[in-house]
């Protein structure tokens, strides 16, 4: 399991291969922001959270459709499907190698771009705990929804569709844990509801997405 995590790695950081793809959509929405809204300083310290908290999601989705597609193509998801490994333990490996080349430097870069939409000085480090906590649930649901269109023509689309209402609770809750530390308001509620979402996406989905593969691969 750590030889196919390093792998999904190597690809990642190739030529091609994704990883800066989410952080460069990532700058460009924290830069075009303002441009859009104005440059208020109180109306973009205002949508800052929310506005952060949608870029991570969409720069999470950006690269989904590479989890299993590329080796569906060249046949090693039939080799890793016959393994001695369970195949849900190469779902939960794959949606590792893609929280650890898009969600973490999502999480590392997230407070330089809240200095560009005048996030609060409160809020930063709730944003880093709130993203830390969330966005690994967006690549264990990203998982789930990349085994369900794997095969498909066009999977793309239809895995935005699929998998963007499964975010929402990630990005109400994330997005409520800035704007209650922003405020200085109590986050515990907020916290502790996007620490369940991602534990039980970490605990459940693997097995869903693991049966999805099973019937596409048939």
């Amino acid at each position: 399991m750590i030889a196919l995590l390093l792998r999904d790695l190597r690809l990642a950081f190739r030529a091609g291969g994704g990883f800066g793809l989410g952080l460069g959509f990532f700058l460009v929405l924290a830069v075009l922001v303002p441009l859009g809204v104005g440059s208020d300083p109180r109306t973009l310290a205002l949508i800052a959270p929310g506005i952060l908290w949608i870029g991570a999601l969409l720069a999470c989705l950006l690269s989904l459709d590479r989890m299993f597609a590329l080796d569906h193509e060249d046949g090693s998801l039939d080799l890793l499907a016959t393994a001695p490994i369970p195949l849900e333990g190469v779902v939960a490996v794959k949606a590792l190698a893609h929280w650890l080349t898009t969600g973490l430097p999502l999480v590392l870069m997230a407070p330089l771009l809240g200095v560009l939409l005048n996030l609060p000085g409160a809020a930063y480090g709730w944003l880093i705990m709130s993203l830390l906590l969330g966005t690994p649930a967006l690549s264990v649901i990203g998982a789930f929804g990349a085994a369900l269109t794997v095969g498909l023509k066009r999977g793309g689309l239809l895995l935005s569709i699929l998998v963007l209402p499964l975010y929402i609770p990630t990005l109400i809750y994330g997005a409520e844990v800035v704007i209650r530390g922003a405020q200085g308001l109590d986050t515990t509620t907020p916290l502790l509801l996007l620490a369940g979402i991602t534990a039980g996406s970490a605990a459940i989905l693997p097995f869903a997405a693991a049966l999805a593969l099973r019937v596409n691969l048939r």
